[in-house]
């Protein structure tokens, strides 16, 4: 869909890969039955030959047995047990919470979504059902095959989330983690809907934490503070969970990288999700008021700087960075001693807090001198 633009996932050198947001892919056509039809054929002609062979070499051996059965022997097994934090067990839990979501309005296609209320509300990427915004539908699909139409509760353009409602209630639901207990190295499954194909699950590992990625155009461009897995992510996933050992949510599969061949091309290894923590808060605030409120800083960068830091050129009056007496033409080189190295790093590293959130700047001035400086986060209500 039109959020499916290639963005850089802008760092300090090297080849920048390239960021899409997989979730949107596109409507499968139904599939032709000719095949199954072809296959089944051809399983009953080799069914008919083996047969024939097989009775061939059971008459040779008893040519006064001219009505031979083979009776191969049947094995009974009880059901199988996977212990809770195996991936066939986190699988067996977390499966009757995940939805499919078809989208029609602009565009068509489909993404994923997770139960968070038993009442029906459903957490999702904002591009996933941005399609519908004026007049379109999302159809809500369940693990057990039924499916309902569902409504925008509200969305976040900034965060690239939304909530959906169906008139359902006693759903299955998905715990929410703390996204801020993640470590690298640990295990992880993805659940969703890549190319329409719903329920599938991958498994791998958390590879990177609080990586700046930006997803979409320049009038919807989404800033994502975000976590980085290996394990498979695919145009259809966004919106989908991500998991960890403990079948808790920790983040929103949102991104994924590519080597820039295609806009729709799958995955490398490189997926990105949305750290819980963040679209929780986003998520309780559409769910009370139907809007949400983004974290801001009251300034305008250089996008052309290269860095070290972010070089402001615009200070808004009143705003969070004016008050803290931070001025245009100094440099951001930190926030809350998580280094800057460009302007989206800037924009990530703010919104990993809240509005109202005090935070920890050092400044560069004009002067070349370093500050450090507190500076409470305004908000900016979508």
């Amino acid at each position: 869909m039109s959020n499916e633009l290639i963005s850089p996932w802008i760092r300090a050198e090297g080849d920048l890969p390239k960021i899409i947001t997989p979730a949107v892919a596109p409507t499968p056509k139904p599939r032709a039955k000719s095949n199954l039809i072809v296959i089944a054929l051809l399983a009953g002609l080799l069914g008919g030959v083996l047969g024939g062979v097989g009775g061939a070499v059971l008459n040779v051996g008893n040519q006064s047995n001219t009505n031979s059965t083979i009776n191969l022997p049947t094995f009974t097994t009880e059901p199988q047990e996977f212990a809770a934090d195996s991936v066939a067990g986190l699988a067996q839990a977390v499966l009757p919470a995940v939805v499919s979501l078809e989208v029609s309005g602009t565009e068509q296609g489909t993404g994923s979504g997770f139960i968070i209320d038993s009442n029906g509300y459903i957490l999702t990427n904002n591009h996933v059902i941005d399609a519908a915004i004026n007049g379109g539908e999302v159809k809500v699909y369940f693990q057990d095959g039924s499916s309902v139409l569902g409504d925008i509760v509200g969305r976040n353009q900034s965060f690239d989330l939304a909530v959906i409602k169906v008139e359902k209630t006693n759903l299955p639901t998905l715990g929410l983690g703390d996204s801020k207990a993640v470590v690298v190295g640990e295990r992880v499954i993805a659940i969703g809907s890549p190319l329409g194909l719903s329920g599938t699950v991958t498994s791998g590992i958390v590879s990177a934490l609080d990586r700046p990625v930006t997803a979409g155009d320049a009038q919807d461009t989404s800033f994502i503070n975000a976590i980085q897995t290996d394990a498979a992510i695919n145009p259809g996933n966004s919106g989908g969970p991500l998991v960890n050992s403990k079948g808790l949510v920790i983040g929103v599969n949102s991104a994924i990288a590519t080597l820039g061949i295609s806009s729709q091309a799958g995955s490398i290894g490189l997926g990105f999700a949305i750290p819980i923590n963040e679209a929780r808060r986003i998520a309780e605030e559409i769910i009370q008021t139907g809007t949400s409120s983004t974290p801001i800083l009251g300034v305008l960068v250089d996008l052309s700087y290269t860095g070290p830091g972010a070089l402001l050129t615009e200070i808004t009056k009143n705003g969070a960075a004016s008050t803290a007496g931070i001025k245009a033409g100094e440099i951001i080189l930190s926030v809350n001693g998580r280094i800057v190295n460009s302007s989206t790093e800037l924009v990530v590293a703010i919104r990993a807090n809240a509005p109202g959130d005090t935070v920890t700047l050092r400044v560069k001035g004009s002067d070349g001198k370093i500050r450090s400086v507190k500076a409470i986060l305004d908000k900016q209500v979508e």
